[in-house]
């Protein structure tokens, strides 16, 4: 049986260090840092909006305090993920609890689907009983919830974007942002006209534009969790280039998988070209694999001239 190398990028061709159990990333300390004060700010205005969309008696306020809410809720267990994932690897979990954070993602995701199902059968029962709405307090408490969504997106903004657990976030604040200047526009209108289906209209506006961002997270969540190819990575296109690299004859069983929203794996098993070195195979096809779709990790088995034709009949 051919020997199978693993590559690392110094000596043997894969991109991590040799140290024990070494393939978990690191969790980011600094983006758990602003989460924590997101939120803070999240669930304090939540409270805040709750009370003043009930005196108010606006929708469209109730439904982004739940929104706040939501998020509040996904926020903490956002949180929770960054201090699990941040647990080092060991024997029996080599790839650490990196994917913790991709579960944290689908449920923010998958939580604020759900919440705007609940703000469109809201809206549809005050269209059908129109409910008297106070402009007034109902622009003030908007107005203080758009300030604070927007400092809360700032935060989150500075933060590393490759992290699909703190995207989730970020998606959650830009819903309650977009969430905030509807009800603006709506008590800015009530103001103007007095029609107060004002309100229960632009609450069922916003809700659908959060759909496309939450499903995208929801979607990509899932990808990774499917372990699915890489983005931008076609396998056969792949496998070609690594084929015309110098020493290598063939290349085949070539697979890449997606281990968290920033990490890739591959696979692949190659034969030397005459008068290659085999021993310098798994080096030039992990780095070559690396610089071109910035797979971390990579596997590569050397067989013998012939080997993969063999092995495919």
């Amino acid at each position: 049986m051919a020997p199978e190398a693993h590559s690392d990028k110094n000596e043997h061709g894969h991109s991590h260090d040799d140290s024990h159990y070494h393939h978990a990333p690191v969790a980011t300390v600094d983006n758990a840092r602003r989460m924590k004060w997101v939120f803070g700010l999240t669930l304090g205005y939540a409270a805040v909006q709750a009370v003043g969309g009930w005196l108010a008696g606006s929708l469209a306020l109730i439904a982004d305090a739940g929104h706040m809410v939501s998020d509040a809720a996904a926020l903490l267990l956002a949180l929770v993920a960054y201090r699990i994932a941040a647990k080092p690897a060991d024997k029996h979990r080599t790839y650490g609890f990196q994917r913790v954070r991709v579960l944290a993602a689908l449920a923010n995701g998958a939580g604020l689907l759900l919440l705007v199902v609940w703000i469109i059968w809201e809206a549809i029962q005050r269209i059908r009983e129109p409910a008297p709405v106070m402009a007034g307090p109902m622009l003030t408490v908007a107005v203080i919830g758009l300030l604070v969504n927007v400092l809360a997106a700032f935060i989150l903004a500075k933060g590393q974007r490759n992290d699909g657990n703190l995207r989730g976030a970020y998606l959650h604040i830009i819903g309650d942002l977009l969430g905030s200047v509807g009800a603006i526009a709506a008590a800015i209108g009530i103001l103007l006209t007095g029609w107060t289906l004002l309100d229960p209209l632009l609450s069922v506006l916003v809700s659908l534009l959060v759909v496309r961002s939450a499903w995208k997270l929801v979607s990509d969540s899932v990808r990774v969790l499917l372990q699915a190819v890489p983005q931008g990575l076609d396998i056969e296109v792949a496998q070609a280039g690594l084929a015309s690299l110098p020493g290598i004859a063939e290349t085949g069983h070539f697979h890449a998988w997606t281990l968290t929203d920033d990490s890739s794996i591959a696979s692949v098993h190659v034969t030397p070209a005459p008068g290659a070195d085999p021993l310098a195979l798994p080096g030039i096809a992990a780095a070559w694999l690396q610089e071109q779709y910035s797979i971390d990790h990579v596997t590569v088995q050397v067989d013998p001239p012939g080997g993969l034709r063999l092995e495919k009949h």
